[in-house]
């Protein structure tokens, strides 16, 4: 049995965005825009956050899944960035330590 990866959302979703909105909800996120795409991420991770403070690790695990498994993908999705992108600046701030890349960012 092969493990279901963030890969295979991303597919799904970029398949699922293609379908009407009658057919997918991913649709339906995508054709409100994206500022409403990004809303619902923070909602997900405002309940995500509740979760883990309440102890309640099932729940955590649910409100994670939704939160980095669909939400997230469905934003990447409507400003038409591919995970392979967003994989590709975590390899570069993961070859230093944390402080170290933190430091390197530009300030805003």
């Amino acid at each position: 049995m092969n493990k279901f990866t963030l890969a295979d959302l991303e597919k799904l979703i970029h398949e699922r965005a293609k379908a009407s909105a009658a057919e997918s909800y991913t649709r339906t996120l995508i054709d409100k825009g994206v500022a409403h795409c990004a809303k619902k991420l923070g909602e997900e991770a405002i309940e995500t956050g509740l979760a883990a403070v309440q102890e309640d690790k099932e729940r955590l695990i649910a409100e994670a899944a939704d939160l980095l498994y669909y939400h997230l993908l469905v934003l990447l999705e409507a400003r038409g960035v591919a995970l392979s992108q967003v994989e590709a600046a975590l390899e570069k701030r993961t070859a230093r330590s944390g402080h170290e890349e933190k430091a390197s960012r530009p300030r805003s």
